[in-house]
């Protein structure tokens, strides 16, 4: 079935990789959750979970459409732009854009005065790889602000906990993210794209994703220790370990395998995480 034969929203939410919200989703609930040192309220919750969506969805948009030629000439992403026409993007982009702002507005008046400022970041990384090639760590930081923001709309005001939990993702979506920038080596080579693949070569690439998925432990430990969580939380803390070491094994798949493993291990460390905070601040 080509891309045009499925239906306009499965390939909107194709275009956006909407299963990928997982990843940071849990962090930023994680961290909402700790924060309130229980459940927040319904009001919160709910517009948390809007400002990550639309937060999501605008800056997906805006690298489909900042990566729109470029993509096109990707073996791996030719078919991308047959999803949903380019203005449909850019109406889409403008939409989900001033629905993540209203909904920051509507939390506390740091989300609102911090939200345009969140938004230019998370854009700013779709740019980052024509001049930098520390674009993996660009791509960290924009995911980073969703514990951060998650906790500033339960308290109104930043921690030491938060900012300790957002250099663990910036470490740990770096090192997936050279994993599988892998993937485009020769095309980024050919094209004069800047990433630190290239930079380094593939080996010393998956060795650097190595240390940095090292000091994601190390910084989910730290987080535990700013936070006061309890054993309930260091007793996820192996099975987050063993599922960033399978990560670690995928390099020599095939692409489906590559792929897989990819969605799979990241998904397990989020979602343990999540129940992880969950068991120790709600039971």
């Amino acid at each position: 079935m080509t891309a045009r034969q499925h239906g306009p929203i499965s390939r909107f939410l194709r275009l956006i990789r909407f299963s990928h919200t997982i990843f940071a989703l849990p962090f930023a609930l994680a961290a909402l959750i700790v924060a309130a040192n229980g459940w927040p309220s319904m009001r919160i919750l709910l517009l948390v979970i809007l400002c990550m969506v639309f937060a999501r969805t605008a800056a997906m948009l805006f690298n489909r459409l900042v990566d729109w030629s470029l993509d096109q000439r990707n073996p791996r992403t030719a078919s991308r732009h047959l999803l949903v026409p380019k203005l449909s993007a850019v109406v889409l982009l403008i939409l989900s854009s001033v629905a993540f702002l209203l909904a920051a507005s509507a939390i506390n008046r740091l989300t609102f005065t911090l939200a345009p400022v969140a938004l230019a970041l998370i854009f700013f990384y779709s740019v980052t790889k024509r001049f930098t090639s520390a674009t993996h760590f660009f791509l960290g930081l924009a995911l980073a602000i969703a514990p951060v923001g998650a906790w500033i709309a339960q308290t109104g005001h930043l921690d030491t906990a938060p900012i300790v939990l957002a250099a663990g993702v910036v470490c740990w979506v770096a090192g997936f993210d050279l994993i599988y920038a892998t993937q485009d080596f020769d095309f980024d080579r050919r094209e004069g794209i800047r990433s630190l693949v290239v930079r380094l070569g593939i080996t010393r690439s998956l060795r650097l994703a190595q240390l940095l998925h090292l000091l994601t432990f190390f910084a989910l430990i730290g987080f535990g220790l700013v936070a006061k969580l309890g054993a309930l939380y260091y007793w996820s803390l192996p099975l987050i370990a063993a599922a960033l070491v399978h990560e670690h094994k995928t390099e020599k798949r095939d692409l489906a395998g590559i792929n897989r493993a990819f969605f799979q291990s990241n998904a397990f460390v989020s979602a343990v995480f999540l129940i992880a905070v969950c068991l120790d601040r709600l039971t």
